[in-house]
């Protein structure tokens, strides 16, 4: 399983990000999706994830301001980071899970295939 994330960098506050990430190795479609970050010092945190039929759950702090989108076609899963802001800031890293009892926790021991992560820094 490999996972290709893409998209990370350094923002202003109030700014915008996109990350990509590119998954290979597995039966993409049938696994739940997401992403978690992690800030230095701080304990990894679920950002947001999407389930297979495409219903979505996101952690409260970016609710209206992240989007978690999905293409089967290109095994790719994307997500849209507007009004950025300095608590944003860390490693982004791309997941997937496979339990059939998923049902939207973003917690890590639901998910199995975890990728090296994008850095995104959001500093004036």
């Amino acid at each position: 399983v490999k996972f290709m994330e893409s998209g990370g960098g350094s923002v202003q506050p109030g700014g915008s990000l996109r990350l990509s990430c590119v998954a290979s190795g597995f039966t993409y479609w049938v696994y739940y999706l997401g992403w978690f970050r992690q800030a230095p010092g701080m304990q990894r945190e679920g950002v947001a994830g999407i389930a297979t039929d495409g219903t979505t759950t996101y952690e409260d702090s970016v609710k209206g301001r992240f989007t978690i989108s999905k293409d089967v076609a290109k095994n790719t899963v994307y997500l849209q980071m507007d009004n950025l802001k300095p608590e944003d800031t860390g490693l982004y890293y791309c997941v997937a899970g496979g339990s059939t009892r998923w049902e939207g926790k973003l917690s890590p021991p639901w998910f199995n295939y975890w990728g090296q992560g994008t850095q995104v820094t959001v500093s004036s």
